[in-house]
């Protein structure tokens, strides 16, 4: 499909900065819902409106630690499957021990995390 002729862009704007200027521009940029930096500067140039973005600072930091809580809760709970799996298939008792002193101290861990995320949740929640 060939473009209609006037939605071709077909000149061409050369605009110089120093390493000053175009850090803070591409600062601004990243800071809007536009993807490149011509048409950043395109909708500006033409006063088109800029759609900025707006960053709740303490959402952020929820959703950085309820990732970082997955991830931890995750190995704790992949850990805990291998230990259960070893427990159906032990055929001797002293490993049996063994695999059921692993499954106490997984069992406490994950407690201790599952703690964690629910009072940090409590927390983050008391604040709005």
């Amino acid at each position: 499909m060939k473009k209609e002729q006037h939605n071709i862009r077909k000149h061409i704007v050369t605009l110089r900065m120093n390493d000053e200027e175009f850090q803070s521009m591409e600062n601004f940029r990243k800071a809007t819902t536009e993807r490149t930096t011509s048409n950043y500067l395109r909708k500006l140039a033409l006063k088109k409106p800029v759609t900025s973005l707006t960053r709740n600072q303490s959402i952020d930091e929820l959703n950085q630690e309820l990732i970082l809580l997955r991830r931890e809760i995750n190995a704790i709970g992949n850990n805990f499957n291998q230990a259960i799996h070893k427990l159906h298939t032990l055929e001797r008792i002293p490993e049996f021990r063994q695999w059921i002193e692993t499954y106490e101290h997984t069992r406490v861990a994950l407690k201790k995390k599952a703690d964690q995320a629910f009072e940090y949740i409590i927390q983050k929640t008391g604040q709005w």
